[in-house]
C-alpha cells in the first residue's frame, strides 16, 4: 500500500519532532503480544512479561485494543502538545477523546475481527465516558510495570535521535533528513511518500504540519496517525535501539565510589536494569538491609527512583545517575 502526504511551505514550517510516552506504550505492548518478540527487545520482554501476567494485563483492556498486526486505535496516540510530552498530559488528552472518534476506532477494529469485539470494547462503544477511565487506569498500571523503570534509558535514545535529525536538517536540509528516516519513507517533489501495508495518510484526511515521533518499540516499521484537525504523526524507529538493552560497563565507577561510597556506586552500576531490593542484594553481595539503606539515600539524592510492580517495588537509576556513571575522566 502506498500513501502520499503533500507539503506546502506552511506544512514544512510546522513540521516538528516529539517524544511521546503513549507511542511507546502502544508499540511496546504490541511487541509483547507478537508471536515472537522482536530481537532487540527480548531481554526487556523477559523481565516485563511475568509482571504483566501477575497483574492480569495479558488479558485486559490493552490486550483487547492492541492487536499483533493491523489497526492501532487512534485514540491511544493523541498529538503530542510539546517536544517532550508527559504521560499524564497524554492521558488527559485520551480522556477527552470525542466519543464518535472512539466508535470509529472500534468500528475499524471490529471490521478487522469479522465484526467481533470483546465485551469490554462493546461496553466502551456504548458508553465511552463510563469506561474510558478504566482504560486509562490500566495504561497507568502498564506504564509502571513495563516502561517507567526503563524510561530514563529509553528517553535518552529518543532524545539522541532527535538531536541527530535536527543536525541533519541544519547541515543537509529537511529532504535528506526525511529520506533517511526509514527505508519505506521517501521525500520527492514536495511530497512524503510512504510504502507500507497497514498505514495510510493523506493531507486531505488530516491537519497541517507533521509530527515526527522517534520510537524505540516501533522497530522495524513506520506507523502513522491521521485524524483531523490534528497534524499527522509519523512514528519511526529511533537510532541506537540495537544496544538499548545491552548491559553496559562503566569506566568511572571507582571515581564515583570515592565520592558516594563503594557500596552505593556498586548499587548504581547494578541498576543497569531495574531491580527489587532482594535482587540487588543478590547481585551485589550486600545484605538486603544494607541495600535498603543505600537505596533510601540514593533516592533522596535524586539518583534512584521507585516503581511499584504488584506487591514489590522496583528501583531504577535516574538520568542524573546515568550522567554520573558515564562522566568522562
Amino acid at each position: 500500500m502506498k500513501a502520499q502526504l503533500t507539503f506546502s511551505v506552511s506544512d514544512l514550517a510546522q513540521t516538528r519532532f516529539a517524544v511521546s510516552p503513549m507511542w511507546e506504550v502502544v508499540t511496546s505492548f504490541r511487541a509483547l503480544v507478537t508471536m515472537s518478540v522482536p530481537a532487540p527487545h527480548r531481554s526487556w520482554a523477559d523481565q516485563v512479561r511475568p509482571r504483566l501476567v501477575a497483574a492480569g494485563l495479558d488479558h485486559g483492556w490493552l490486550a483487547d485494543m492492541i492487536p499483533p498486526m493491523g489497526h492501532l486505535p487512534d485514540l491511544l496516540n493523541p498529538a503530542p502538545a510539546a517536544s517532550s510530552s508527559r504521560l499524564p498530559d497524554e492521558l488527559t488528552a485520551i480522556g477527552s477523546t470525542d466519543p464518535e472518534q472512539i466508535r470509529l476506532d472500534l468500528d475499524r477494529l471490529a471490521t478487522e475481527r469479522d465484526g467481533r469485539l470483546s465485551p469490554r470494547l462493546r461496553s466502551l462503544y456504548r458508553t465511552p465516558r463510563d469506561y474510558l477511565p478504566r482504560l486509562i487506569s490500566e495504561i497507568e498500571v502498564y506504564w509502571q510495570l513495563a516502561l517507567a523503570p526503563y524510561w530514563s534509558r529509553i528517553r535518552t535514545v529518543l532524545q539522541a535521535d532527535i538531536f541527530h535529525r535536527g543536525r541533519q536538517v541544519a547541515e543537509h536540509g529537511t529532504a535528506q533528513m526525511l529520506n533517511e528516516l526509514h527505508s519505506t519513507v521517501r521525500w520527492d517533489s514536495g511530497a512524503l511518500h510512504l510504502v507500507q501495508r497497514h498505514c495510510t495518510i493523506t493531507r486531505i484526511e488530516t491537519g497541517a504540519g507533521l509530527v515526527l515521533v522517534p520510537s524505540v518499540f516501533a522497530w522495524p516499521r513506520v506507523l502513522t496517525r491521521s485524524v483531523a484537525p490534528a497534524p499527522p504523526q509519523l512514528a519511526y524507529p529511533a537510532r541506537g535501539i540495537g544496544m538499548l538493552w545491552e548491559r553496559r560497563t562503566y569506566a568511572h565507577v571507582d571515581a564515583l565510589a570515592a565520592v558516594i561510597g563503594r557500596s552505593r556506586a556498586l548499587i548504581l552500576a547494578e541498576l543497569d536494569s531495574p531491580a527489587s531490593t532482594t535482587e540487588l542484594a543478590h547481585r551485589s553481595g550486600l545484605s538486603a538491609a544494607g541495600v535498603s539503606q543505600h537505596l533510601t539515600a540514593l533516592r533522596a539524592a535524586g539518583l534512584a527512583s521507585t516503581h511499584r510492580a504488584g506487591r514489590s517495588v522496583l528501583y531504577a537509576r535516574t538520568g542524573l545517575a546515568d550522567a554520573l556513571l558515564n562522566a568522562q575522566g
